[in-house]
């Protein structure tokens, strides 16, 4: 095996904004003794991470939302399109995981091969969307909850039941939420999965019950016509149009052959989260063999329920009567079965909490491993003595999720920036490709097959998507890079600490 000393050396690559730090160094850097984190993951464990982050609530409402507006039945045809495009981007991230088994996911994987200013880049953006990310699923569990508590007659006082149609107070519930989650994550990776098995067997059992009851109430000529005659779409025009329409000119079409791609641009942020499983490598008892099956797993079992569940609403009424609130529930209790209806809601409850949890758990690893870099005060990335947990990142982290999610209204945090996900796949897949011609010695338990092939077709569907978001969304992702520029180059820069390496290896 190769070592820090036999790496290829490239005085053009080890200097400046782009050099890169050597998957040598970065596994070096995991066995320092403050700074190591507690390998307790087994594969069962990163694939229930997987599925518990990515089936939410947009199972039982997105399914019949975007039936019903843009793909009709074909609806899940898009989940198809939009789990393949999902496929290409994770069999890179597999490839990587496997490769460099350090917690940051594409932070990481992006220093080893792009550089460190598109690694900050990568890093910068992802805190930003996983932090913003958790706020919005707690703001979201909160309202169910609160809901919950309504039907039982315990209610809330106004003042501590968030911001709302018009009336500012505290989410008491978010915040509570997430600062119990924050203790859970501290207190261990094992004590975090455990929590998450339960949470997600329950939540799986609810989808299945549903899908199976569903099954039972199905009309065949609701799926008439399947692929439903194409029309004009009326999108909102100037900032709030798809950039593609744009810089094209084209009118963006519902139903139809192009509906089903255009509803696959959207159920694609269904999946999202998937990529999460890659930020735990680092606590993964064997991060080579499980990391990929844990990725790759997860992706395929909720690929495989979000098309079942597509088809149960579709099949139980006409797309076209489908409500967008609620579709999955609200199509129970036209059929007379409102009890399907109440447990849709526990189900979207009890499932949150499993996103909320692995979404702080993301954040606090891409945090930790931009701070042992130097990247980010050095402060944040000490593991707990006892734990093994990157406690201070995500102590810090925690306290100001919650405070975002408990002051903020939904409407806002709903303006995540979903473009960063992508862009990370776009950096993730073009990494491949570098490093395989930079490193060809490396060892990889998991190949990406048919390489540069799959890696430029994730590149393309990625960008393909990326196009397809409100230029308004390109607007804010341009401020928030923006406002990273500046603390790289007043801080990371010559807090680095390959930087610093460089440096004195120069002097000697």
């Amino acid at each position: 095996m190769s070592t820090q000393h036999d790496a290829p050396h490239d005085s053009r690559r080890n200097h400046g904004m782009f050099r890169t730090k050597t998957v040598e160094q970065s596994i070096l850097d995991t066995e320092e003794p403050e700074h190591a984190l507690k390998k307790s993951l087994s594969v069962l464990d990163l694939t229930v991470f997987g599925v518990g982050v990515v089936i939410g609530t947009g199972i039982f409402v997105l399914t019949g939302k975007i039936a019903k507006e843009q793909a009709g039945p074909a609806v899940a045809v898009s989940f198809v399109v939009a789990g393949v495009v999902c496929a290409l981007a994770a069999l890179c991230y597999a490839e990587f995981a496997s490769t460099v088994p350090v917690a940051g996911s594409a932070y990481t994987f992006s220093y080893a091969s792009l550089g460190e200013l598109p690694a900050w880049i990568i890093g910068w953006d992802l805190i930003l969307e996983l932090a913003l990310g958790c706020a919005v699923v707690a703001v979201g569990w909160s309202g169910y909850v609160r809901e919950l508590l309504d039907g039982a007659g315990w209610h809330l006082p106004s003042g501590l039941a968030g911001t709302h149609e018009g009336h500012f107070g505290f989410d008491l519930l978010a915040c509570i939420l997430v600062l119990v989650l924050t203790g859970i994550l501290v207190l261990g990776m094992k004590l975090s999965s455990r929590v998450t098995a339960v949470v997600v067997g329950i939540k799986v059992t609810v989808v299945l019950l549903v899908i199976i009851a569903g099954a039972f109430l199905i009309s065949g000529a609701n799926y008439e016509p399947f692929v439903p005659p194409s029309r004009t779409s009326e999108a909102g025009g100037g900032l709030a149009a798809p950039l593609a329409e744009l810089i094209f000119g084209f009118a963006p079409s519902n139903f139809g052959v192009m509906g089903i791609f255009a509803a696959a641009a959207v159920v694609f942020f269904a999946f999202i989260g998937f990529d999460i499983v890659a930020t735990a490598a680092e606590e993964t008892r064997n991060p080579q063999r499980d990391v990929p099956r844990g990725i790759l797993g997860s992706l395929a079992i909720c690929t495989v329920l979000y098309v079942a569940v597509s088809v149960v609403v579709t099949g139980m009424e006409k797309y076209s009567k489908l409500s967008t609130d609620a579709p999955l529930a609200d199509a129970f209790k036209d059929l007379g079965h409102p009890f399907f209806a109440d447990l849709i809601s526990f189900g979207a409850a009890v499932g949150l909490t499993s996103v909320c949890l692995i979404l702080l758990l993301g954040q606090s690893r891409v945090f930790f491993a931009m701070s042992r870099d130097g990247l980010l005060p050095r402060v944040f990335s000490r593991s707990h003595p006892r734990y093994g947990t990157p406690y201070r990142s995500t102590i810090a982290l925690g306290v100001v999720v919650a405070v975002v999610s408990g002051f903020t209204s939904i409407d806002i945090l709903a303006e995540l920036v979903n473009i960063g996900t992508l862009f990370a796949f776009v950096v993730v897949a073009v990494g491949v490709i570098i490093l395989r011609r930079a490193r060809p010695d490396l060892p990889r338990s998991f190949r990406t097959p048919w390489v540069p092939v799959v890696p430029v077709l994730s590149v393309l569907a990625s960008l393909w998507l990326m196009l397809n978001l409100p230029a308004e969304t390109w607007v804010r992702f341009a401020i928030w890079m923006a406002a990273g520029f500046v603390i790289y180059f007043l801080y990371g820069r010559s807090h680095s600490r390959l930087g610093l390496r460089n440096r004195q290896a120069v002097r000697d």
